[in-house]
C-alpha cells in the first residue's frame, strides 16, 4: 500500500509560474466541446499524473496496469509525474499533454484558462459506476457540466500519539490553540491550500469572521487565517509535504500531533506505533482527484479509454490500495485485496463524505453574493510564503 510519494510541497513559487497556475479568473469553463462520439485509438497517449497514479511494473512487478491498457487499446503512454499541482497546471499549458490527475486545488484554474475540456460521460461506460457523491462537484464542473472524471479521494484528519496523548481529540484546537499543551511537537501539512484548514477551523471558533467557505477568504479573513499560522509556526516540531517526513515523525517522537492522511496513520501502525486518527467536530479539509483531458489534446480518444479504464472496477481497486485513497468506482469495493479497505477510507460513507470540505482553487469571485472579493490563489501563495518566513 502507498500513497502519493510527492505531495504538494509548499514552495516560494516565482511570479512567471504564479500567473501561469492561476491562469484566467473569470470563472468560465473551456470553449472547447467535449468529444461526442468514440473513435479508433490515436496509438499514443501524453498524460501528467501524481506518483502512484501510473505504475507499469518497475516499482513492483506485481504493480502494473499501463501494460495492460496499453495492450488492450494500442495507445502507448508516455507519463510525466508532476511534483505539485502549480507544476501540473504549467504542464498542461504547454499542450504537449492529452491530460492530467488534478486535485481540487488545480482543477478550477484549468476550467477558468480553458487549459480543459469539458467531457463527455456517456463515452465514459465505468462512470455510471462512480460514487454518486464525487459526481458534479464544485471542483469537477461547471454548471451542471462535468469537465474531468473523478479518481479517488480522501480527507485531512487528525492524529495523535497515544502514548503521550492520553485524552482523546476532537478539535483542530490541539494544533491552532496557542495554549495547546503539545506546543512543540505538532505538524502541520506543508503547501498553500493549508491555509484552508486554519480557515475551516476560524469558520467555528470565530463566527464573527463570517467564513462559509474555506477556500473563499475576503483580505480579512485570509489576514486572519495567515496571523494564526504564523503562530502556529512557533508551535510546530516541522512541516511535511512527503507523507514518509510526517509517518518518520511520529516515528521517532519528534511529533505528536498533526494533520495527517488515512494512510499516514495505516503505516505508523504498521510501524508498532499507537495513533488515533479523526475528523475533528469542525470538520476537515479533503483532496479528492480528477483525470481530466486538455483542450489541446492531440490523441483525445487514447485520453477517453484512459479515463474508462483507470476508473475501471479492478484498476481502481488497484490504484486505490497502492496510492492509500479511496476508489471512486462503486464496485471497486468489492475487489480490493484488503477486504475492508473502503471501510478503513470510508469509499462507500456518504456521510463522512459530506464532512470534508475539498481542495477547492481559491478565486476572486467568491462563489456568492460577496462578488468578486475574496482572494485568489496567487495572493495564497504570497501569504503562504509570508507565513513560512
Amino acid at each position: 500500500m502507498r500513497t502519493r510519494k510527492i505531495a504538494i510541497a509548499a514552495v516560494a513559487v516565482v511570479a512567471a509560474l504564479v500567473a501561469a497556475a492561476c491562469g484566467d479568473d473569470s470563472g468560465g469553463g473551456s470553449s472547447a466541446a467535449p468529444l461526442d462520439k468514440l473513435g479508433a485509438g490515436e496509438g499514443a497517449l501524453n498524460i501528467i499524473a501524481w506518483a502512484g497514479y501510473t505504475e507499469d511494473g518497475s516499482n513492483d512487478p506485481s504493480v502494473d496496469w499501463m501494460h495492460p491498457f496499453e495492450q488492450q487499446t494500442g495507445c502507448k503512454t508516455n507519463v510525466k509525474i508532476g511534483n505539485t499541482s502549480d507544476e501540473m497546471v504549467q504542464l498542461i499549458s504547454t499542450g504537449e499533454y492529452d491530460g492530467v490527475s488534478a486535485s481540487g486545488d488545480a482543477t478550477l484554474r484549468l476550467i477558468a484558462a480553458g487549459q480543459v475540456a469539458p467531457v463527455n460521460t456517456d463515452l465514459v461506460p465505468n462512470y455510471a459506476d462512480v460514487f454518486s457523491y464525487l459526481k458534479d462537484k464544485p471542483w469537477n464542473s461547471v454548471d451542471g457540466q462535468m469537465y474531468g472524471i473523478p479518481h479517488g479521494w480522501g480527507a485531512n484528519i487528525l492524529m495523535w500519539n497515544t502514548d503521550v496523548v492520553k485524552e482523546d481529540l476532537d478539535s483542530w484546537g490541539a494544533v491552532f490553540d496557542a495554549n495547546s499543551p503539545y506546543s512543540g511537537k505538532i505538524t502541520a501539512y506543508d503547501s498553500p491550500i493549508y491555509i484552508a484548514d486554519a480557515a475551516l477551523y476560524l469558520s467555528k471558533t470565530q463566527p464573527d469572521l463570517g467564513i462559509k467557505n474555506p477556500f473563499a477568504l475576503t483580505q480579512k479573513q485570509l489576514d486572519a487565517a495567515v496571523a494564526l499560522l504564523k503562530q502556529q509556526k512557533s508551535q510546530l516540531s516541522e512541516y511535511w509535504s512527503l507523507y514518509t517526513d510526517e509517518q518518520t515523525a511520529f516515528d521517532n517522537g519528534t511529533s505528536v500531533v498533526g494533520t495527517t492522511w488515512q494512510v499516514i496513520t495505516n503505516l505508523v501502525e504498521a510501524d508498532g506505533g499507537k495513533v488515533k486518527a479523526v475528523v475533528p467536530k469542525e470538520g476537515s479539509t479533503g483532496w479528492s482527484d480528477t483525470w481530466m483531458i486538455s483542450s489541446k489534446a492531440k490523441h483525445p480518444n487514447c485520453m477517453y479509454m484512459w479515463m474508462n479504464y483507470i476508473i475501471s472496477p479492478k484498476v481502481n481497486a488497484e490504484v486505490a490500495e497502492w496510492f492509500g485513497e479511496a476508489p471512486a468506482n462503486s464496485k471497486s469495493c468489492a475487489l480490493t485485496a484488503v477486504k475492508d479497505h473502503c471501510q478503513i477510507y470510508h469509499a462507500n460513507d456518504e456521510a463522512y463524505f459530506n464532512k470534508v470540505a475539498y481542495w477547492n482553487t481559491p478565486r476572486k469571485e467568491c462563489g456568492d453574493d460577496r462578488g468578486a472579493v475574496c482572494k485568489d490563489y496567487s495572493e495564497w501563495v504570497k501569504a503562504w510564503t509570508e507565513i513560512k518566513g
